[in-house]
C-alpha cells in the first residue's frame, strides 16, 4: 500500500470517528447551516422563536495591532444579533480572558467608523466544552455583568454563556443537543436538523469525498499556520534583537512590509 492509499484510508477512518464536539467537523456541517444553527441557539438560549438570518463557518477577524481570531460558528438573527459559537476540547481553551478577547473583537468589527456606540448589536460568545470547566456540575454557565453591591444587570449587551458538553441528561433539550455532539453516527442523534448533514459527510459518496478534501485542506491549513508562526517569531526576534531595518527583517522573514510595520510599532 503505498503512502497515498495508507493516508486515504486514514481519512476514512478519521471521518467515521469524528463528532460535532470536534471542532473540524463541526465547522464543515454548520457551513451555511441556518436550521441546524438556528436549532443550537434556541436550544442554548431558551428563545423558541429565534430566527438565524446568516450563518458563516471558520471567520476570520483581524486585529492590526494584536492577534487575529477565527471564528467557528459566526451567527446573525433577524434581531441583528451576533453570535460566536466555539467548541473546545481542551480547558484551556476555554480561559476567560479568550472570552474577553473574542468578545473584544467582536466589537472591534462591529461597530463601523461614524457609528454610535448605541448602534453596537447585543453579541453572544458560546463556548460548547467538552468538559465541565467549571466543575460545579451545571449544564450551562451565562456570563454577564452585574453592579457590584445590588442585583442589578449592567446591560451592555456583551453576554458569555459555557454549555457543560459532559450534562448528557436526555429528559433535557440541552442534554440531548450535547448527546447529539458527542455521537459518531447519525442514527444514534436526536435532532434530525444535525443528523442530516452529520450523515451526509459520513455516508454519502460525495459527501465522503467533500469531507477528505476538507480534511486535506485543514492539513494545509495548518502547515500554513506554522510557516506563518516561524516567520512571525522570526522577525520579532529579529525586530528585538538586531539592528536590521524594517525592510531587510521583512526580506529576511518572508513577511509583507505592513506586517513588519505594525509589528514593530507593536514592540516600541
Amino acid at each position: 500500500m503505498n503512502n497515498e492509499s495508507k493516508s486515504h484510508l486514514e481519512d476514512l477512518e478519521r471521518i467515521r470517528n469524528f463528532r460535532l464536539m470536534d471542532d473540524d467537523f463541526m465547522k464543515v456541517c454548520f457551513e451555511d447551516n441556518v436550521e441546524a444553527t438556528e436549532l443550537v441557539l434556541r436550544i442554548i438560549l431558551n428563545k423558541p422563536d429565534l430566527r438565524v438570518t446568516k450563518v458563516i463557518s471558520q471567520k476570520l477577524m483581524k486585529n492590526l495591532l494584536g492577534r487575529d481570531i477565527q471564528l467557528d460558528i459566526d451567527a446573525t438573527d433577524s434581531e441583528n444579533k451576533e453570535y460566536d459559537i466555539e467548541i473546545q476540547r481542551d480547558d484551556y481553551g476555554a480561559d476567560p480572558k479568550r472570552a474577553r478577547y473574542h468578545s473584544s473583537i467582536l466589537d472591534a468589527h462591529l461597530l463601523k467608523p461614524g457609528q454610535n456606540f448605541k448602534d453596537l448589536p447585543e453579541t453572544y460568545v458560546i463556548f460548547i466544552t467538552e468538559h465541565d470547566v467549571f466543575g460545579e456540575g451545571e449544564p450551562i454557565y451565562v456570563i454577564n455583568r452585574i453592579i457590584e453591591g445590588s442585583s442589578r444587570q449592567f446591560n451592555d449587551g456583551e453576554h458569555i454563556i459555557y454549555v457543560n458538553g459532559e450534562a448528557t441528561n436526555q429528559e433535557t433539550e440541552l442534554g440531548r443537543l450535547m448527546h447529539d455532539f458527542a455521537c459518531t453516527s447519525a442514527d444514534d442523534m436526536y435532532y434530525e436538523e444535525l443528523a442530516e448533514r452529520v450523515r451526509y459527510y459520513k455516508e454519502d459518496e460525495k459527501g465522503v469525498e467533500s469531507m477528505c478534501k476538507a480534511i486535506e485542506e485543514m492539513r494545509n491549513e495548518v502547515e500554513r499556520e506554522t510557516t506563518y508562526r516561524v516567520r512571525y517569531e522570526n522577525a520579532t526576534n529579529m525586530l528585538k534583537n538586531t539592528d536590521l531595518t524594517v525592510e531587510q527583517v521583512a526580506s529576511c522573514s518572508n513577511l509583507p512590509i505592513a506586517e513588519v510595520l505594525a509589528l514593530a510599532e507593536s514592540l516600541s
